[in-house]
């Protein structure tokens, strides 16, 4: 006799402003689901288009938002579920999303977990992007919890003992949100399937300009420094909107900043950094690839293994010009990033 599995129940909450074009295609998306969330909720941070009715319309419940995280938080408030699982208006979650995230959430016992990120525009440099920033959430999982805002899901105890998002940090909440919820609940990256999401950021910004912005976090983010000034532009929703001249960056607060942040993987225990560190060696033999897998322990190791593996069946899946273009985009890019890292 099979025993009963009790499903949990799930709020999606969805902090919105001026998403018009893009929330219909996400609120369809939802009602379609092989296991469909048992509600909808949407903060609308004062859209002037028509982003609260399409909601109505759709059968969500909008509440007032404000900013990502205190919209993320009005959202919560509204919640009852087991389960609430925040989204970006820009998502698109294939049709069984729901179903796989939910089951792997419980099967791994999970209190806290991020998404993988996929790139809805499918350009090269988009899928080289996202592949980047996969492979460091799930590198550093278990040393700092990452999880981007598009896609996080939570037990909603958890979030109410931690008091949700902290909304006076006005960059990288939630981030500092799920390593608070680390600290009490087991947090994992999930591997299933990635989250669809847009690329719209990177196609208005430019991959370099915006790489600055998110190194900018990521160093506030590893040494535990929270970010409520932020000293460059930075917009937080609308980019269906014409596209403009590139965001005016500041990089001299921007360098002045980074300075004054000190070495973040101080923070960090001498094994892991050292391990970092020759992650991101520019040349390694196959004698320091030995030496290197040697300091891990051996479930690291399976790990490992399981990752290379899984990103090696995708590559050979993919054709020879996709990988070439991808290659040359991504060297294009790292040589321009580093290059202006060392002149600041």
């Amino acid at each position: 006799m099979v025993a009963d599995v009790t499903i949990p129940t799930l709020t999606v909450v969805i902090p919105a402003l001026n998403e018009a074009t893009r929330l219909p295609v996400l609120l369809r998306m939802l009602a379609e689901q092989t296991q469909r969330p048992d509600v909808v909720v949407v903060a609308d941070a004062g859209s002037t288009d028509a982003t609260r009715e399409l909601a109505q319309a759709a059968g969500a419940r909008v509440v007032d938002g404000g900013a990502p995280g205190a919209g993320r938080n009005a959202g919560a408030r509204a919640a009852e579920t087991d389960l609430i699982l925040f989204l970006d208006a820009d998502v698109q979650p294939p049709l069984n999303w729901i179903e796989q995230a939910v089951a792997e959430f419980e099967e791994r016992g999970l209190d806290v977990a991020g998404g993988l990120i996929a790139p809805v525009e499918r350009d090269p440099g988009n899928v080289f992007a996202c592949e980047v920033v996969n492979l460091y959430l799930q590198l550093m999982q278990h040393i700092a919890p990452h999880a981007p805002g598009f896609c996080i899901m939570i037990r909603r105890e958890i979030h109410e003992r931690i008091g949700g998002f902290d909304e006076t940090i006005v960059l990288a909440e939630d981030h500092e949100y799920v390593q608070r919820a680390a600290q009490i609940g087991k947090f994992r990256v999930l591997r299933g399937a990635p989250m669809p999401t847009s690329m719209r950021r990177i196609e208005k910004e430019g991959l370099i300009q915006l790489a600055f912005k998110y190194l900018y976090c990521e160093l506030h983010v590893v040494a535990g420094i929270p970010i409520r000034e932020v000293p460059f532009e930075y917009e937080f929703a609308a980019f269906d909107a014409e596209k403009h001249e590139s965001v005016q960056v500041g990089l001299e607060a921007f360098r002045e900043r980074l300075g004054a942040i000190g070495d973040p993987f101080v923070q960090l225990s001498a094994q892991a950094s050292e391990r970092l560190s020759r992650l991101g060696a520019t040349e390694i033999t196959t004698e320091g690839i030995e030496r290197l897998l040697r300091g891990f322990a051996p479930e690291e190791i399976v790990s490992l293994h399981d990752y290379v593996s899984r990103r090696a069946d995708r590559a050979r899946r993919m054709p020879p010009i996709v990988l070439r273009r991808m290659r040359r985009r991504g060297e294009r890019a790292w040589s321009k990033l580093t290059a202006d890292v060392r002149r600041s």
